[in-house]
This record gives structure tokens, sequence and C-alpha cells, in this order.
């Protein structure tokens, strides 16, 4: 990654401006994970809808060669960081406060969003409180449910009570589920807004359908291909979905149906040696070229988390045309539904999977109506739709602070004005 120093910042003047907002996340691009995704989507559309933005993530060691790629923006500042010892691909920051304080007296942001719970975001609040700049935040990820798939229950109740604390200083904060907006409501946590559940249904769709992309995996035209996309980490249930794939395709003739999995993580090493012949291990695929042909060109999605906020890769899948077999547990549960876009089985029930497995492989027209109804379900949660959302409440946020600054003046907002025909 290779950060923007330049000094032009401070020419910036506060007057007759675009908005600024300054995001601070423990994860971006070239990271691979829902939230990195989210947060480089919500970048390169507020600065389409106007908006200067800047941000302050990790230093990565190394680029990867395929993965997220970054938007464009006016600033993008790293902190220093080591590995996390049990998952190096997390980046510990630096308590670098001072730092953070820099870019925010030279940016002069009008808002600052904590996209993350972790350092990055705890210095961005701290920045904002003393900038007294409006804070944001997002709860993407229930780390309180994490403690049960790392065998540590016993620390769920401290992790809820400081994600409580952390999101209670935030004049709003962004949720993609309105199972995510419970939770936050049990811990004390309100001005939640649902947002962020979207798909980019042309990047994801089964025009991207190809036999070559088939061929290249090994699978004949008649062979069904399940696919799961995903970090491989304990949290994710990779695990139970190798023992339901692996008890469903023992029932049926050798050649009949595979696995790939893309994504990688600290469970890779063991999920590869528990793996039946027929898995194929991709390891991680650019978003851009090569995830949306592999999407596409299989039969189904299998998934296991309990613990999503949303699942973007859900998403991705439906809008592909994958029925989705998985779990209707915390976001999951807001799209997915039973008979008419996927197959829901119970939570940490393996058997439940190969159930639905092979329903799906010997029902050839269930395969058919169960695509058409994932397709039909991720057409109407498009990102431009959210993105626009994201822009009026952005500004709303603004104007409830009393700090529209002169850059509101006689300006309508993006979608008034796309509205207008402007």
């Amino acid at each position: 990654m290779r950060f923007d120093e330049t000094d032009r910042l401070t020419n910036m003047s506060p007057s007759g401006r675009s908005p600024r907002v300054l995001y601070c996340t423990d994860t971006y691009p070239p990271q691979v994970n829902g939230v990195s995704v989210v947060t480089a989507l919500s970048i390169a559309g507020l600065i389409k809808r106007g908006w200067e933005c800047q941000v302050i993530a990790p230093t990565y060691p190394t680029a990867p060669r395929v993965g997220v790629r970054a938007p464009r923006s006016d600033g993008l500042f790293g902190i220093p960081s080591l590995a996390f010892p049990p998952y190096p691909d997390i980046r510990l920051a630096a308590p670098a406060y001072g730092r953070v304080e820099d870019i925010v007296r030279r940016f002069q942001p009008d808002l600052i969003h904590s996209a993350t719970e972790f350092m990055i975001g705890r210095l961005g609040q701290i920045a904002a409180q003393r900038a007294r700049v409006p804070s944001l935040s997002s709860y993407h990820t229930d780390f309180s449910r994490y403690t049960e798939a790392y065998g540590v229950p016993w620390l769920r109740q401290t992790v809820s009570r400081y994600i409580g604390r952390f999101h209670r200083r935030s004049a709003r904060v962004y949720t993609p589920s309105e199972q995510a907006r419970d939770d936050l409501a049990g811990i004390g946590v309100d001005r939640v807004e649902v947002w962020g559940c979207g798909v980019d249904t042309a990047a994801f769709s089964p025009a991207h359908r190809s036999q070559r992309v088939r061929a290249a995996y090994g699978v004949s035209e008649t062979e069904l291909l399940f696919v799961h996309v995903g970090r491989l980490a304990a949290e994710k249930g990779v695990d139970r979905i190798l023992r339901g794939f692996a008890r469903a395709s023992a029932l049926f003739p050798s050649g009949f149906m595979r696995l790939v999995i893309a994504g990688a993580g600290p469970e890779e090493e063991s999920l590869r040696a528990g793996a039946p012949a027929n898995v194929t291990f991709l390891g991680v695929l650019d978003r851009d070229t090569t995830l949306p042909s592999l999407y596409a060109s299989s039969d189904a999605f299998l998934f296991s988390s309990l613990t999503e906020t949303l699942g973007l890769v859900v998403l991705e899948a439906m809008a592909s045309g994958l029925p989705v077999i998985a779990t209707p547990a915390g976001g999951v549960a807001a799209h997915l539904r039973h008979g008419r876009n996927g197959l829901a089985f119970a939570p940490n029930d393996s058997d439940g999977m190969a159930g639905s497995i092979i329903s799906l492989a010997l029902d050839a027209d269930l395969r058919r109506r169960l695509s058409e109804g994932a397709r039909q379900t991720a057409e109407v949660l498009t990102w431009e739709a959210e993105l626009d959302r994201l822009d009026a409440s952005y500004r709303a946020v603004l104007a409830e602070a009393g700090q529209p600054g002169d850059w509101a003046a006689g300006q309508r907002s993006y979608a008034d004005r796309v509205a207008f025909g402007d």
C-alpha cells in the first residue's frame, strides 16, 4: 500500500468547499474482508457524490497480487502496524494518536467515521471529540459471538460492553441488518441506521457464467459445482461445510459434484487436511476479474457462519443466480428465504446441510426456481441506492450538528439533483 503524504492539505480552505469525511479503519484494501470491501465502496460512492474523503488505515508490509483495490481518494495515510500472531492477516495498529490528530488538523473534516472498533477506530473517536466534529461508526462484525468460536465464551459480556461503549459515542451508527440493529439496542446503543445491505448486480451476475471457467477447475458440464467464499477462520464454520458436503457427496457417484472454496485464513491448513478429494481450495481471488465468474459458473453457494451482520458473500452469490444453502442467523436471516432463494438448515447442523445439498442435487427444477429467486432478491439491493442514502444521512448529521458549512449554501442533496435531472 502506498500513502499520499503531500502537503497540499495545509492549503485547504474551510470556505466554499465540498463536505469532507475522514475514515478511520483497522482494515482496508488490499486486505480482503467484508469490512474492507464495504468501506472502499462507501468512499468511492461518496467521492462520486461530491465528498472529499481521506482514510487512516494500518500499513501493510506487502500488497498481494489479488484481492480488493482501494478507491482513489484525497489521501490515504498509514499507521504503523504489526501482524496479530494467531491471525497474521489482522494488523494491530500502533496507538499513534499524534499522527491522527495531525491529519485531522490539516484535513479539517466535517465528519469522522470510525469503520472499526479497534485502535484506529478508537483514535478517530478521540480526535473527533477533541476537534468537536461529529463522530460516526459502523457495526460490521459481531465480535461478541466470536468468543464462542474461539473457545472463550466467558469473555462475551466483556466484549459486548466494550462494543456498547464504543458505539454510544456516535452521532449515528451504521449496520447492515435489522438483526444487528436489534443486537445493538440490546446493549444500549440507539441512533442506529440500517444501511449497507447492497450488492453490485452488474459485477455479480449470471451473465458471467463460463464453461471455460468450470473446465479450469476440472468441472464437467454435467457435474454440480458448489462454492464457498470467505475467510477461513474459526467463526466462519467452514469445517461444518466440509462435513456436510462430504456426507452428501458420499451418496453419489464419483464425479457427480465438486466443492471449491475461495479465501484464506488461519484455519486453511487444517481445513485442507480434513477435506475430501472432491474439494478444491483456490486461495484469495481477485474480486474484479475472477470472483464474479466463479460465482456465476457454480450451481449453489454453501455458507455456515452464525456471526454475520450482513453476509456480503451471500448477496454476491444471490446476485450471481446461486441458490444459497445456509443457516438463517444474524444478517443472513434478513435475505435467506427457504424455498424461495435457498435452503435453510439449523445452526451447527452438518447433517441438515447435507440434506439440503442432496435435495438440490436431485431436483433440477428446484435449482432453477431457487436460482431465479436468488437473483430477484439481489436485484432490489443495489449499491447505488445505498450510497444515495449514505450521502443523505451524512448531510443530515451535519445539519443536526449545526455544521452545514459554506459548501451547503444553495446546494441540494445528491438525490434531489438526480430527481431534477441536473
